[in-house]
Parts: structure tokens; sequence; C-alpha cells
């Protein structure tokens, strides 16, 4: 059943907050939203913005004029935020465990499809579908994860006349499926990590695969990326329980439990580039990033540019980014992700969608990555070309999640008390809750992004430093103070750290707590 959401913003007194503010960390005696004290609650200016932007005559307006986003969390705010601006009005889809998120409240409409788990939910294309189509809504944003990547719901959209604001159903095709990417990849010459050239039909075809390439390896999930269906296998008599893992995580999350095998190549960086490419064969790269700082094969600290590439690399992976954008035909925004051995690369993937981290390159180039989907997905052409682009200064994200780092980081779901983020010159947050927000155990415990930029690297990571230490946020455990932990360790300062960082700085930061809690100094 779809049951709609009253979202009527209409009429808001703006002159003054709300005397009963669910959504931000009032004063229970006063019932005055404290952002009062020192400025207007994130939420209530978010809505004024929201106005504002309605009323104003807005540049490059799409003709496009209401988007569905199949998403949740900070990224479904995030594409709000941008439709906004641009005057385009937004419907919100939630799940049962979601009914009070932020998201769900931002948007213009609001929808339940479902029940918390995401096959009855964020996976369920015809309810989904079922939804654009009572709405009336032109184009579907699918944000990233989910269904972003998952060819038969962008199929489904083009059947319906719908605008998938990604690539189109072939391109999707080509790269969305990682064996395929990797086979378009070979064919242009771009150098690959050796591995499987199909997806692996049970423990005998993974075993004969791996004993060629040899151990160790990693199993990773067909249609989809984040981190989520990957194993490392180091020896066959763990291929077979590692396979059943993998393929559960990946049919749960993407609803494909389809594997391919790829040999595992450390040390090394993981660096990737953010292209952008419209319908008439027009392809720029926005830069690279650095996405090394890993937990499970999850990014956890993103920074642009990479402090491992120089110029000439630089030159080399982004042609042989845009290379492969070509072999496929690729259209919208698209990220080419290479792993990096000193002057040697290799193509792993390329994700078909926008990435958690692409608010990283908004803050060096000054472009806003949703605002050009929208219009690329709208039949405009780029409006920038490759000459137009300058990388400015550097700038760093830390992904706060829900998650306590001091007992492994196991998840920390539950009902958030205080959040109050940090404020000041180029300090960037994009976050999915507020105070009184509930952390459901069903999905990615990712809280918020935050991201700073100064005119150097160390400027940037003076400036996480400080604003780690102003966000607030209790009522469950978060990864800000390991975060905070990592900007003091000498190995990330020196930007000479690969994909292990973390395995070698995260047990020192245990027994730091762990001595902390106690009283004791190690």
């Amino acid at each position: 059943m779809i049951e709609r959401r009253n979202n009527n913003i209409s009429n808001p007194t703006l002159t003054r907050l709300h005397p009963s503010c669910r959504l931000c960390d009032y004063t229970s005696f006063s019932k005055v939203c404290f952002y009062s004290l020192g400025g207007e609650c994130p939420y209530q200016a978010f809505k004024k913005d929201l106005r504002g932007a309605r009323r104003s005559n807005v540049k490059d307006e799409a003709p496009i004029k209401k988007i569905l986003i199949a998403n949740r969390g900070e990224i479904a705010v995030r594409i709000i935020r941008t439709c906004r601006q641009m005057g385009i009005a937004t419907v919100a889809v939630y799940s049962e465990a979601d009914r009070d998120a932020l998201h769900v409240r931002c948007a213009d409409e609001a929808y339940l499809i479902g029940g918390s788990p995401a096959r009855e939910s964020y996976l369920n294309i015809e309810r989904i579908l079922a939804v654009a189509k009572l709405t009336m809504a032109e184009a579907i944003h699918p944000g990233y994860g989910f269904l972003s990547e998952n060819t038969t719901f962008a199929e489904a959209c083009y059947n319906q006349g719908l605008i998938l604001i990604g690539p189109s159903a072939e391109a999707l095709h080509a790269v969305g499926n990682k064996i395929s990417a990797r086979q378009a990849a070979q064919a242009c010459g771009v150098p690959v990590v050796p591995g499987s050239i199909a997806r692996l039909n049970g423990h005998g075809d993974a075993a004969a695969i791996a004993s060629t390439i040899g151990y160790p390896i990693v199993l990773k999930a067909i249609a989809g990326g984040g981190g989520k269906g990957m194993r490392i296998v180091y020896g066959e008599d763990e291929l077979r329980q590692a396979i059943g893992v993998a393929a559960r995580e990946a049919e749960r999350t993407f609803g494909n439990s389809s594997l391919y095998i790829e040999k595992l190549v450390e040390p090394a960086r993981h660096v990737e580039v953010q292209l952008l490419a419209d319908n008439f064969g027009n392809i720029i790269h926005l830069g690279e990033r650095d996405c090394s700082i890993q937990r499970r094969f999850q990014k956890v600290i993103e920074e642009s540019p990479s402090p491992a590439v120089d110029e000439n690399l630089r030159d080399c992976m982004t042609s042989a980014a845009i290379k492969v954008a070509q072999a496929v035909g690729y259209r919208n925004a698209g990220t080419v992700e290479f792993l990096v051995d000193g002057g040697i690369f290799y193509f792993i993937e390329m994700n078909a969608r926008l990435q958690v981290e692409h608010s990283v390159t908004e803050m060096v180039t000054g472009i806003d990555i949703v605002k050009e989907q929208i219009l690329i997905a709208a039949g405009l052409p780029l409006r920038l070309r490759q000459d137009d682009i300058a990388m400015s200064g550097a700038a760093i994200q830390c992904r706060i999640y829900a998650e306590n780092p001091a007992n492994n980081f196991m998840p920390s779901p539950g009902t958030v008390q205080t959040f109050r983020e940090p404020r000041g010159p180029d300090i960037r947050v994009d976050s999915g809750v507020t105070a009184d927000s509930v952390v459901p155990m069903e999905y990615d415990g990712l809280l918020a992004k935050l991201v700073t930029w100064g005119k150097t690297r160390n400027e940037a990571i003076n400036r996480m430093k400080q604003a780690l230490d102003e966000f607030e946020i209790t009522g469950i455990h978060t990864t800000i103070p390991f975060k905070r932990y990592v900007m003091d360790t000498e190995l990330f300062r020196s930007g000479q750290f690969d994909t292990g960082f973390i395995s070698r700085v995260a047990a020192d930061y245990a027994q730091n707590e762990v001595a902390a809690v106690s009283g004791k100094k190690i």
C-alpha cells in the first residue's frame, strides 16, 4: 500500500521559529529552538531557502518540473537542496523505518512505499514507479546504492516515459555490470586488475579462477559497489563460505547475488576520476579523488586532489577514464575507479551514478554535480568545457557513521539526542539526521558527510580537526573520535598511505581509548 504524508509548508511563519521544534535541539524547559541562541534552526532555514529559490528567477532552469528521489538519508536531502535552487518540485519515498526521517520532511511530497527491509521499499521498483505516476513526476533521481545501477529499474523508467537522472539503460548495462565494464576497459586498451571475465558459476568455477590468478583474491558484487558484497579470500579453505556471505549481502543490498573475482592488489592507492558526459558526445573530467582510506572496502575518508598523483599520472588516468566512458556511450555523471601502485594504474570499475564523495570534488571545482546531472538528463548540452575546469586548493571529507570505533566499529543504531553541526568558512556538512532522529538498523549507518576546504592540504586537515572538535552528536556512538585521531597521525599527514591504512591504525586507536577510559596512558 502507498500512503501519502502531508508536507504542506506553504505560508509558514518565517520571522520566528516553530515553538516546539522537534527537528533540532530545543531547550525543553522553554520550548525555544536551541539555534535561536546563535542563529536559525537548520530545518526552518532550509525551508526558507526552498521558498526563496521558488520565488527567484533561477538561471539554467531545467525543463523538468518535478523529480522523485528514489533514496533516503543525506543523499536524498542533498538532491532536494539542488532541486529547490533550480525551482524543481520534489517527491520523497520512504519505508516504515523512515517515517520521521529528514528527507521525508524536506520534500514537497512524501509517500510510504513499504516495510523497513529495503527489498520491500527502496528496492521495490513497482511501488516507486507507482508513486512517480501518481505524483506526475517527470524524472527520478536514484542517488547512490539501492537501484542506482539497476538495469531493470532503468529500463522500467524508460518504458514508462520517465527520465532517469543517470546513464542510459544501454550504458548502464555496459558499466553497471562490473564484468561488462572490465571488458570495455580492456577493449580500449586500459589495463585492468587480473580476474574473471564472466560471473561466477558456483564454487568450482571460483576455485579454478583463483588458482589461476593466485591467492589472495577479492570476491565482488557484479551489480553494485560501496564495499557491499565484497570479501577477501586468502585460501581455498575460505572460499566456499566467503562466496555465500558475499552473495547474500549483494542480494540484500542490490537485489542481485552475482559475483566475480579480482586479484587482491596490495599495497595500493584507490584513486577515482569524476566525469560528466552529455547526450552530444561531450565528456569532461573534474579531476581525481583519493579514496584509499577504507574499512571493509568502504571508503571512510576521501580527498581531492590525491597527494599521490602528479600531473603526468593525472593526465594518463583522466584520459583512460574518458576512453572507457566513450567506449560505452556513457552519459551523465560517472566515476572511473583505479588502483594505483606507484606510477602504474589499473582499472577496477566504473560507477554509473552519483558517488557519496562527489562533495569533495564540488569543493575544489565549485561545480554542483547534481545540478549538472539534472541539466544533462533534461537533454541540455554540457555548459562546461575542459578548459573551464580549474581545481582550487584541497578538500577532505570524513564520513560520519553510527558506529563504535572503540568496539571494532560495531553499528550503533538508536535515537540521536543532540546533533550540532560545526560552522565556519569552508566547512560543509551534508546530513540526513537531526536531533530526535532514529537511526535504524536496517540501512547503512551514514549520518553525515563533513567536508573542509583549504588553500593547501595541511590547511584542509587543520580545518577538519577543528570541525570534528565542534561536531557534537550524542545518544549513539559515532566515528567522529576516530576521524579526529586519524587527522593527527603522521601517516595521514604525510599523504603516504594506502588501502591498508585503517588496519594499521585502528588497533592503536582502540588501545588508546581503553587506556583513556581506565585512566592509564599508553
